[in-house]
């Protein structure tokens, strides 16, 4: 007797994907995004979903020719944009609660990971848009405000803390939002969006600080816990999503130093 497989192929699992992102398509997608009411299980409510949820339907695009994809992913991407995104700040809210809290220097609350969800996820999704798309430019001034905004908030060490406006809050590097900047960076600085005499010390940077967080039994330290919101970090901290972004800029900063060999 044949044993049932486990496990689902992957054209099962291409299957499931595509039927549900065709589900997608259809929705209206027409509620307020305020933090209520579970919004978070029908729309990208919260500014960690600009990684997932977008950028798995450009991926989709690119594999499949289907422009339908990319048009959802970038008509939400700016829906998430409008209601979170702080235009002066060039840093987008966790998500609607977030709006008008502040930290204890006063500052508003922008989390690092948050927002390195968004800038790692925003690369994503320009990774898979057709350089020709009228939409490109608009979300490439996107990427550039924001990596600016960004660069100019790391801290001496190369590391970005917990909370963006009020790091004497968190007083300790934490490594998912410094990997996902360090990657975005690069990605931007790979692909010609970024200058290198501008960015190529910011990445630098970021990167020994990943570097040094790596402890002897080799994992990868201060990355904050699942959360939603500033927290705590120490050496023994590490959650997946951490180690990903390490290895998102790792893959990165290989096409950078080939690209480059002999004159970094």
């Amino acid at each position: 007797m044949r044993r049932a497989n486990l496990f689902p192929t992957v054209y099962e699992i291409q299957t499931a994907f595509r039927h549900l992102a065709d589900s997608i398509l259809t929705l209206p997608f027409s509620e307020s995004l305020d933090w209520k009411n579970g919004i978070q299980n029908r729309e990208w409510a919260w500014c960690d979903a600009l990684f997932m949820g977008p950028t798995a339907l450009a991926y989709l695009s690119t594999a499949t020719g289907n422009p339908a994809y990319l048009d959802k992913a970038v008509k939400l991407w700016w829906k998430t944009t409008d209601y979170l995104y702080d235009p002066q700040q060039h840093l987008y809210s966790r998500d609607g609660s977030y709006l008008e809290k502040k930290e204890k220097n006063g500052a508003k609350v922008f989390w690092s990971r948050g927002n390195g969800w968004v800038l790692a996820g925003l690369a994503r999704v320009l990774e898979n848009m057709p350089e020709n798309d009228a939409r490109r430019y608009s979300l490439v001034t996107l990427f550039k405000d924001m990596a600016a905004k960004i660069a100019s908030l790391q801290q001496p060490d190369g590391s970005w803390h917990a909370s963006l406006l009020d790091p004497d809050s968190y007083p300790i590097k934490e490594t998912s939002g410094t990997g996902f900047y360090c990657y975005a960076i690069l990605w931007g600085l790979n692909h010609g969006l970024l200058s290198k005499s501008e960015y190529w010390p910011v990445a630098k940077k970021a990167w020994l600080a990943l570097v040094t967080s790596v402890q002897p039994d080799g994992m990868l330290g201060y990355v904050q816990p699942i959360g939603a919101s500033p927290d705590k970090v120490n050496e023994q901290s590490n959650e997946v999503y951490g180690t990903g972004a390490f290895l998102l800029a790792g893959a990165q900063l290989y096409q950078y130093i080939g690209k480059h060999h002999g004159k970094l």
